[in-house]
């Protein structure tokens, strides 16, 4: 019998004690110049779990964390897993109308903050803007720092709720945490509408980190770059694959490309993960970029169309650069190219689904199943899976039907099984009856000289119905103009698919790592004095 393969499952909880039991000396995190052993990072996890219970919360109570990338978002995030508390990642950027929906929304007990101002916002101050009437369920305001505030639990406050609490307590409460148990509650991006609330166990979690260690080849020796922020599940997903081989995440409290440029030399980072074109552009269009040594890099991951990817490819020649298809729904990954694939394969493809998750295109309209090559939507159901909407029988109804997780993307499965996205089934123009992904007009622009980030919206047409419309960030220094672009355009991609209308921005409106599209199409179509109806 030819050797099987079997899933060592535990809980999020466990995986940190695991690996500081396994790896006690080897570097865990990496911040800002602060570097902490996986011992550390277990030690200020049990702390921070005392300090929970002192507070008098119990399993189950779910804590919300407000924090830009920083050790205390580690802690508090394992603290509570071990304690069996669902920790809600709180979307730093949020303001106080969205904040206010989530708290109360969330059903939170307690919500830990910083005096960090990593993303340029007094957090102490926007909570409090946000809970002029409080959720009721909501107990606790911990501000983790070395400042005080009223209304607040300080640091010195909350490391002396913890004395009395055993370290013992905290792993007898992780050893009666289920696989099944509610692990996080992670809010949706809320491009389109307000934020749904994604209830996720420790298993769905722990099985994906799982498949992208095995996927990635991680090993003790990687030595990991994430940009991504710690309440996204980019930040999330990766931190425990790498937790479960014993290696080394590298993070920055606030993105900025020439620091990374030094760090990933510094450190001999051998895996980046800049993920997305708003971080990878900046990066590889960084002046410093072609003089800095990052040959100890082997494995890239990025997402967009083939142009893109291959640019990438092309500024890390001994890298393999994979992508993914995958959402917080899906634990931030359904399917990945591995460094393994043909290149080709890594460039137009997501790569194959995880071990033990299906994929299936469905029609749209009919939702019968399409063959291999058919566009339609992509469909999943596997162990990776958030459990429900919370609040939202109906939605979390909707999402299921048929026992597959409907994700509302388009996409094709090639003969093989590889798995490729191409659009949001809401980000499609249909241009004089032609059905236009605007990732790939966003993807063409984006191969011209003086393009930093591009991204096209549907604009109401007459004649054809709709028409593209381009927002688009100029690289630092460069010129280019509407018509320039629109040139450019014109004679390489089909007719219907070049925009009609180019604007230049200099700020995006963002929620999370993701840009609010709506809202530029809302301001373009305004400043064209066109309804959005």
């Amino acid at each position: 019998m030819d050797e099987l393969e079997w899933v060592e499952l535990m809980t999020v909880g466990d995986v940190l004690v695991r690996a500081a039991s396994r790896w006690p000396d080897n570097e865990a995190i990496l911040i800002a110049g602060d570097r902490r052993t996986y011992a550390r990072v277990l030690r200020d996890a049990e702390r921070a779990a005392q300090s929970l219970l002192g507070l008098g919360l119990r399993a189950g109570d779910r804590v919300g964390i407000l924090m830009p990338n920083c050790h205390d978002f580690v802690a508090v995030e394992f603290a509570c897993a071990m304690a069996g508390m669902p920790f809600v990642p709180i979307n730093a950027r949020y303001k106080s109308h969205e904040l206010s929906y989530l708290l109360a929304d969330a059903e939170l007990k307690a919500v830990v903050t910083t005096d960090l101002v990593g993303e340029y916002v007094d957090f102490t101050q926007l909570l409090l803007d946000s809970i002029r009437e409080p959720p009721p369920r909501l107990a606790h305001l911990i501000l983790l720092g070395c400042s005080s505030r009223d209304g607040f639990l300080d640091r010195a406050a909350f490391d002396a709720a913890g004395e009395g609490v055993p370290p013992e307590d905290v792993h007898l409460a992780r050893q009666g945490v289920k696989i099944r148990d509610e692990a996080m509650m992670m809010y949706t991006s809320g491009t389109t509408s307000q934020p749904k609330g994604c209830a996720i166990c420790h298993e769905a979690m722990v099985r994906v980190g799982i498949e992208q260690a095995i996927r990635w080849q991680l090993e003790p020796g990687t030595r990991f770059w994430n940009p991504l922020p710690m309440f996204h599940m980019g930040g999330i997903s990766p931190l425990l694959a790498h937790m479960l081989v014993g290696a080394l995440t590298m993070t920055q409290t606030r993105f900025d490309a020439g620091e990374v440029l030094r760090m990933m030399e510094d450190e001999r980072c051998t895996f980046a993960y800049p993920t997305f074109p708003t971080i990878t552009q900046t990066l590889i269009k960084h002046p410093e970029f072609d003089s800095t040594d990052l040959g100890t890099v082997t494995l890239v991951n990025d997402t967009g169309q083939e142009d893109s990817l291959r640019l990438v490819q092309s500024k890390f020649p001994r890298a393999a650069v994979v992508t993914l298809f995958g959402m917080t729904e899906t634990c931030g990954g359904v399917s990945w190219s591995g460094p393994d694939d043909p290149l080709d394969k890594r460039m137009t493809t997501g790569g194959f689904p995880f071990r033990g998750t299906e994929v299936r295109i469905e029609d749209p309209e009919s939702g019968e199943e399409l063959s291999p090559g058919a566009r339609g939507e992509i469909t999943v159901r596997g162990p990776g899976l958030f459990s429900y909407y919370h609040n939202d029988p109906e939605k979390t109804a909707l999402a299921f039907r048929g026992g597959w997780f409907h994700t509302g993307d388009l996409g094709c499965v090639d003969d093989d099984g590889r798995l490729t996205f191409l659009g949001r089934l809401k980000d499609m123009l249909k241009v004089g009856g032609e059905n236009v992904a605007a990732v790939e007009i966003e993807a063409f622009l984006m191969t011209h000289p003086a393009v930093k980030i591009a991204q096209v919206v549907s604009v109401p047409d007459e004649k054809y119905l709709e028409v593209p419309g381009a927002l688009v960030e100029p690289i630092e220094g460069s010129s280019v103009t509407e018509d320039e672009l629109i040139a450019f355009c014109r004679g390489t991609i089909a007719g219907f698919k070049v925009p009609r209308y180019v604007r230049f921005v200099d700020r995006w409106p963002m929620s999370g790592t993701k840009i609010k599209k709506f809202q530029l199409r809302e301001d373009l179509l305004r400043e064209l004095g066109i309804p959005a109806a």
